[in-house]
């Protein structure tokens, strides 16, 4: 989701307005989605490169996050989104973390739609960590070295427990990854829109959607 601050900037508005617009712009995407009958949604909202913005910038960003949680949880339940999270949210601070926890336990049993917010999230730190605990029980002899294979390191991703990434859909005109779900991204299909993501509405989603399903899906030169 890219865009945010260029969207505010050629408005004349302060940063945190395209955020709050950016933030309008998740609850369509996921109504869009629960109406398209789409599995699992999953939303890059914080990246481990974002703590190097302004710290104004961040609190912004954690002070909204916090408000349409309180505000978002009621459509979650009605609409039967389930809540996940990847990442390491926990370096919000307690009072943050223990709302996003909370709403995790709460939407637990909906099944329509599952929700992943990637928070405090890198995908060369996801696999860097992934590889330590390969090492670490491989040195431990809990593993064999020469066991380790694709699976194994799969196994441990924040997204282990997730169906295969169909889709990857980046706004706002950039055409890179920017460390977002590497590894999972290696059969998906690729979106990539001028869009500003604060721009971004059921529209721009259903067209995404629509492209997908006319591509000829290949896997491993097949």
């Amino acid at each position: 989701m890219d865009g945010n601050g260029r969207w505010a900037s050629r408005r004349s508005l302060p940063r945190v307005a395209g955020h709050r617009a950016g933030a309008e712009a998740v609850r369509r995407t996921m109504q869009a989605a629960v109406d398209a009958g789409v599995e699992v949604l999953t939303l890059y909202a914080f990246s481990s490169e974002n703590w190097r913005r302004s710290e104004d910038e961040v609190s912004d960003l954690k002070g909204l996050m916090r408000f349409y949680l309180e505000r978002e949880l009621g459509t979650l339940q009605k609409e039967k989104v389930r809540l996940r999270l990847i990442g390491e949210p926990a370096a919000f601070g307690n009072e943050l973390y223990d709302r996003l926890q909370q709403a995790v336990a709460e939407t637990a049993g909906n099944d329509r739609l599952t929700l992943v917010v990637a928070l405090n999230y890198g995908s060369q730190a996801e696999l860097a960590g992934a590889a330590r605990e390969l090492a670490r029980r491989a040195a431990a002899g809990e593993i064999e070295a020469d066991s380790i294979d694709i699976g194994a390191l799969e196994g441990l991703l924040h997204t282990r427990d997730l169906p295969p990434l169909d889709l990857l859909i980046r706004t706002s005109g950039e055409v890179r990854l920017s460390n977002f779900l590497l590894w999972q991204a290696a059969y998906a299909e690729l979106h990539f829109t001028d869009t500003l993501w604060p721009d971004f509405d059921e529209a721009a989603f259903s067209a995404a959607l629509g492209e997908f399903a006319r591509r000829q899906r290949r896997f491993g030169g097949r």
